[in-house]
């Protein structure tokens, strides 16, 4: 199983978040990638040191013949195409698609992950490094994908996301709403 996690905080000329998702998934085949599954899109706070909109948050279920990297390569063009401008990490971007998944294969993250990485995007890492750490994630991938599990911890969807809210609270799930179908 091969999951993309989507994201988008600002309207720009290709319009507001939502919309923008939604172009993203019908371009998606040009670039040999066909969506299988989708969640609803879910509104979700900003989790950044950088104060900023709300985002809209959903996952994709997909299948593609291209290997992980040039997938990755291929979701930073999408982005591209739709004004994504890297000007600070975790800061606002018009469209964000991070590869979750891929056929459960482990590359182990190298190098710094955090405002030290710099603006560049970053190498491929599989699972997405902070896939279990994020409600905004688990939520739209336990719709898309109740039966996934984690390739390293081998835990759920739903194990993963009640072990979120247990070791952070209520607050880990605060503000994530379902928008549209």
């Amino acid at each position: 199983m091969i999951l993309v996690g989507l994201g988008a905080n600002l309207t720009s000329v290709y319009g507001e978040p939502t919309t923008i998702l939604e172009g993203a998934l019908a371009i998606m085949p040009a670039f040999g990638i066909s969506v299988r599954r989708r969640s609803s899109w879910y509104r979700t706070p900003a989790i950044s040191p950088y104060t900023q909109p709300s985002y809209v948050n959903g996952v994709i279920a997909i299948e593609a013949v291209l290997p992980p990297t040039a997938l990755l390569d291929a979701l930073h063009r999408i982005e591209a195409l739709f004004g994504r401008v890297r000007r600070v990490r975790w800061g606002e971007r018009t469209l964000d698609l991070d590869l979750l998944d891929f056929n459960d294969q482990v590359i182990p993250a190298k190098g710094p992950r955090g405002p030290e990485a710099g603006l560049g995007a970053l190498p491929l890492a599989l699972p997405h490094p902070g896939l279990a750490e994020r409600g905004f994630v688990l939520v739209p991938l336990l719709e898309v994908a109740p039966e996934w599990r984690h390739p390293v911890s081998g835990e759920g969807a739903a194990r993963l996301l009640a072990r979120l809210h247990a070791d952070r609270g209520p607050a880990a799930l605060a503000g994530i709403e379902r928008i549209r179908r």
